[in-house]
């Protein structure tokens, strides 16, 4: 094994992906847990950020009998619905973003 030649290689690599290069990079993805949201937490973030049911069903781009549902302790967010939660939990900037 020619350490060398790997280390000179990698060094190229992050040189282009500097630059801008990406076709020689690989990427890494991690799957964290998300956080559930049981029904006071879903009150909670929408009460935050200041919406209406219907407001809360727009930004996270489901119906307003949803997110009725999910505080009504009927359903729970899964999916893309519970990663949303998660990211405007965390930076209520992000909701201006989505509903631009």
């Amino acid at each position: 094994m020619d350490y060398y030649k790997e280390l000179k290689e990698s060094l190229e690599c992050a040189v282009s992906y500097v630059r801008g290069d990406k076709s020689r990079c690989r990427t890494t993805v991690r799957e964290l847990p998300v956080t559930e949201y049981k029904p006071a937490d879903v009150a909670r973030v929408r009460l935050a950020l200041n919406l209406s049911q219907r407001g809360l069903a727009c930004v996270l781009g489901v119906s307003p009998r949803t997110v009725e549902a999910w505080e009504g302790g009927k359903n729970a967010p899964n999916g893309s619905a519970r990663n949303l939660l998660y990211l405007i939990d965390n930076n209520h900037d992000l909701v201006q973003q989505l509903v631009a």
